[in-house]
């Protein structure tokens, strides 16, 4: 039989996440007691309350009556003993394992045998703080996402010692708040936290060792993945010391060197430079608890090197798939001559006839006139020879994905391009510095990774080799924003900055399929709901192909040899059997056939 209702609720911890809870509790006719031992903590929850309700009244989602209802179910006291009547107690004190112990050992001298006791930790073992209550049938983790009045998710952590009956009556009451509860099992950072925290570190990582600044390595998250923020800005917000403790936890069950703190995560919250709250951290803010960055030592200037590109009148693109023909696209569009050169006129046509489709469609949406089509599609030559690259004075690959394929065209580039022409590689995983040793100039190429669609996707990541000289990539960054694209810096490695953060990510998202923690579907809502990712995994994994995929993890796992970037065996399985995602009618998922 199902117990009553959870109607009284008690939320013990006023600070961000507990006053967002008494938010989405009183708001939906819950009787909610805040206790903080801070007076002035459960000051600022009623002026929160106030402040959050009197605006929904003025963009007419509240009506005055509403709003006085939802303030009067809301009272504060500093004393636990006001929480014996509660039938669900939401602890969200700080994230330290002695004092959330204190809070619960307290609570179970004071509220009644059936009532729930909810651990709001994302970092810390549920299970350990069950073993230590009178009750441990009736304690669970009850995970809302920061701000908790508009994330949708909730995760419902149950340890070994849940009852399945607090598990439903919790679950009933995130779905009666207009939550989405997905359940979990007991281990660090649950399903969300679990696989973003381990993203963050790898950004703060790749931060530390000066491979890319602070604001190409955000700028390349957010336009390359869709992501609302940036890594380094999303630490900041989360706080820097929340990410430390969430990490130290999970590092100490896992024991996988991707989620070992980066020493600057350590270097940061020692010093007190927390993020957001604390006014300082990756970024400079305006104030504490201030949105607004401001410049700092580390902001970069607009041309801090000095360098000016070479003159570029005339582009050249090589290849015949749907990346050549997207960035031929591109580049005609923004009014440069382009060649589009393929292995023969066909192919070369083909290309063209790909573009063209694709303009038509742009004037089909409104977004171009039919005499710009006309005068972009005017710019584009086709051919099926090199030669026709001789006056060009940027020439872009955008062939198969191997090296050797490559090295070849690059060889053959060498002798056809005119002295001072800039060779560019669309490579995502292969070494730049492999095509440049394949000519006489290396210093003049570079890494100019677009990614797919071409004309939609705003980031190209500027690869310079030890090899390449400045005024090439000075080159290249000044095509990328004349053709309205946003170009970050980085080095020669595998990955770059997009993949060597998505994929690991990835990965670990199917390790945790593999180990029957979650399902395809809840890890996907987990990331969109509590996480703001525009695809979930297996989704993104899907389109992207299952093979694509695996042969990118194996690249990175090659060259940084930590055995955390291991691929899943569930991925190399699914691949062998043929399973490639949308492209093969089944990947994760299963999808209809044409």
């Amino acid at each position: 039989m199902d117990r009553p209702p959870l109607n009284t609720i008690a939320v013990v911890g006023l600070g961000t996440m507990g006053t967002g809870i008494v938010d989405v509790l009183t708001r939906a006719g819950r009787e909610v007691v805040g206790v903080d031992v801070d007076a002035s903590a459960a000051r600022r929850a009623v002026a929160s309350l106030e402040a959050s309700t009197a605006r929904s009244v003025e963009r007419g989602r509240l009506t005055e009556e509403e709003r006085r209802g939802t303030l009067t179910r809301f009272r504060t006291s500093s004393d636990l003993q006001d929480v014996s009547g509660a039938d669900l107690v939401i602890e969200v004190v700080p994230e330290d394992y002695d004092t959330k112990c204190r809070v619960f050992a307290a609570l179970d001298s004071v509220v009644a045998p059936e009532t729930i006791l909810a651990t709001g930790t994302n970092a810390l073992s549920v299970t350990r703080l069950a073993a230590d209550s009178d009750r441990p049938e009736r304690v669970l983790g009850l995970h809302f996402f920061n701000p908790a009045p508009a994330m949708r998710l909730v995760e419902v952590v149950s340890s070994v010692l849940t009852s399945s009956e607090a598990v439903g009556a919790v679950t009933r009451l995130a779905r009666e708040l207009g939550k989405d509860p997905i359940a979990v099992g007991d281990r660090p950072g649950f399903v969300a936290d679990g696989l973003l925290f381990g993203y963050l570190n790898q950004a703060a990582a790749m931060y530390e060792s000066h491979y890319a600044g602070r604001e190409d390595i955000d700028a390349a998250m957010r336009l390359g993945c869709g992501l609302p923020m940036g890594p380094l800005a999303l630490l900041d917000l989360i706080g820097v010391d929340t990410a430390r403790t969430v990490l130290d936890a999970m590092y100490a069950q896992s024991q996988d060197r991707l989620h070992a703190p980066a020493p600057i995560l350590r270097q940061l919250s020692d010093a007190g430079l927390n993020g957001r709250k604390s006014g300082a951290g990756f970024y400079t803010y305006e104030a504490p608890g201030s949105p607004t960055v401001v410049p700092d030592a580390r902001t970069p200037s607009d041309g801090a090197a000095g360098v000016t590109g070479r003159p570029v009148t005339a582009v050249g693109v090589v290849g015949s798939g749907t990346m050549a023909a997207g960035i031929a696209e591109v580049f005609a569009r923004s009014g440069y001559p382009t060649v589009l050169a393929a292995r023969s006129e066909e192919k070369a046509r083909r290309a063209l006839e790909r573009v063209a489709r694709s303009l038509e469609r742009a004037v089909r949406k409104g977004r171009m006139s039919e005499s710009d089509c006309r005068a972009a599609l005017a710019r584009i030559t086709p051919s099926g020879t090199l030669e026709a690259l001789s006056g060009v004075d940027l020439a872009v690959e955008a062939v198969a994905e191997d090296i050797e394929v490559k090295r070849e065209l690059f060889a053959a580039l060498d002798k056809v391009c005119r002295p001072g022409a800039v060779l560019a590689t669309t490579t995502s995983s292969l070494p730049v510095v492999a095509c440049a040793r394949a000519t006489t100039r290396p210093q003049d190429v570079v890494g100019m990774h677009f990614f797919n669609p071409a004309p939609a996707m705003k980031l190209v990541e500027v690869v310079r080799t030890v090899l390449t000289v400045d005024d090439a990539v000075a080159t290249v960054r000044e095509v990328c924003t004349a053709v309205r694209k946003h170009p970050v810096d980085c080095g020669d490695r595998a990955g770059f900055i997009v993949n060597a953060l998505l994929f690991p990510y990835l990965n670990n998202a199917v390790k945790m399929v593999e180990e029957h923690y979650a399902s395809p579907d809840d890890i996907d809502a987990a990331m969109k709901l509590g996480g703001g990712y525009p695809m979930g995994p297996f989704e993104l994994l899907d389109v992207v192909g299952l093979d694509v995929s695996l042969a990118i993890e194996q690249v990175l796992h090659r060259e940084f040899r930590d055995p955390g970037l291991a691929p899943a065996p569930l991925l190399e399985h699914l691949v062998a059997a043929g399973c490639l995602g949308r492209k093969t009618g089944r990947g994760f998922r299963e999808y209809a056939t044409r």
